[in-house]
């Protein structure tokens, strides 16, 4: 009597349910998108298993009974490919966002079965987790970034993209560095690279990452300019500008003895990586911040002025000093309007200046008109004949 051999196990091939007697297969296609049949007995099921493999490793069209599973996880590497491609400078924070948010809500879910009630779901569990408005709509936005590159595939990965909320954010910061906290931020700085970084930022609006990753030769100090390369700028152009006095007088010290391929900001020999501290410290030394503890959390948070305060000042004061918005565009950096627009805010003390030069001329206006007016001389009446 012949001895029962355990059944070979084929990878692939399953019942769904334990001793139905209905075997299916699954196998992945060349462009990773999932696929299961259900065959009926098992032999059948290992035989069409090893066919359907094979068709799928030559591109052979999948019949239409067979079911394509393609889950979010399985299109989220199409959106890392896309920000890489392209060069886009905020992969790492997409990659983190989705790692960190994004996947272990929607990962398993089947990407054609995602609908708003799923995004809205999201929403409320990222809300009861305290995350800002901004930071949601962020994190969506990849989301819908990977659906919409799934759905412009060939063939497309998925039949439709599900309408997305969308929720109001916070109106932008207001908060501005005057001329008098700028001198008085520079007074106090006592360090040459701070000093520096202070001038650049507060006259042109360069970014935090465009200064600590600018080097030497970028700064040409007989045409007086410096030389912005595309790959460090956050919207991918590269862009010069001419430099103030006060700007040059600076950055030739910073770039004194110092090899084309140096850092220009450098602290005791180091390129500068990070100065929050130091920016921190020097506003309150000027009383322009300061750490409070909050009574919720008990933790400390800063109040008062931000690095990128700069920035915003500096568009406001090219517009006000009379630079065009296009060419303020291009010295700061901003490719679209809307986000300029949202950094030249107007403040109450230009509303008021705005108030005076209308009034000043206005009443400048009607004292020449009164001064130039002609003299109207009353017409000769003819005598009436009676």
């Amino acid at each position: 009597m012949k001895t029962a051999l355990p059944e070979k196990k084929v990878r692939g091939v399953f019942e769904k349910v334990r001793g139905s007697g209905i075997w299916w297969v699954q196998f992945f296609d060349s462009d990773g998108r999932r696929h299961r049949e259900k065959i009926g007995s098992k032999s059948a099921a290992i035989k069409a298993h090893r066919r359907r493999r094979s068709d799928a490793d030559v591109g052979v069209k999948m019949p239409k009974n067979i079911r394509s599973v393609v889950r979010v996880a399985d299109l989220a590497p199409d959106l890392s490919r896309d920000y890489r491609v392209n060069e886009q400078k905020s992969l790492r924070t997409v990659e983190h966002r989705l790692q960190k948010h994004v996947l272990p809500f929607f990962a398993r879910m089947r990407a054609d079965q995602v609908g708003t009630d799923d995004l809205n779901r999201y929403v409320d569990v990222r809300l009861a987790e305290e995350a800002a408005n901004g930071t949601i709509n962020r994190e969506l936005a990849a989301l819908k970034r990977i659906y919409n590159l799934a759905r412009a595939n060939t063939p497309p990965k998925v039949s439709s993209v599900p309408v997305f909320p969308h929720l109001k954010e916070s109106p932008p910061r207001k908060g501005f560095v005057e001329d008098r906290q700028y001198d008085l931020l520079v007074a106090n700085a006592g360090e040459l690279w701070l000093r520096a970084i202070l001038a650049v930022a507060y006259t042109f609006g360069f970014r935090r990452g465009e200064l600590l990753s600018l080097e030497v030769g970028q700064v040409d100090l007989f045409a007086r300019t410096i030389h912005l390369e595309a790959a460090a700028t956050k919207n991918g152009e590269g862009r010069t500008i001419k430099m103030t006095q006060e700007v040059w007088e600076l950055m030739a010290q910073c770039v004194q003895a110092k090899a084309s391929g140096d850092y220009v900001f450098t602290r005791n020999g180091q390129p500068v990586k990070d100065f929050r501290g130091a920016w921190w410290a020097l506003c309150e030394m000027c009383g322009l911040g300061k750490f409070v503890k909050d009574e919720e959390d008990d933790k400390l948070r800063w109040e008062g002025l931000i690095f990128h305060d700069l920035r915003r000042s500096a568009v406001r004061n090219m517009v006000r000093r009379g630079v065009s918005e296009t060419v303020a565009m291009k010295l700061s950096g901003h490719k679209t309007r809307s986000v300029f627009e949202r950094y030249n805010v107007t403040s109450d003390a230009d509303i008021a200046q705005a108030a005076a030069r209308i009034e000043a001329g206005r009443t400048k206006r009607s004292a020449t008109t009164t001064a130039t007016a002609p003299v109207q001389t009353p017409k000769a009446v003819a005598p009436v004949v009676q």
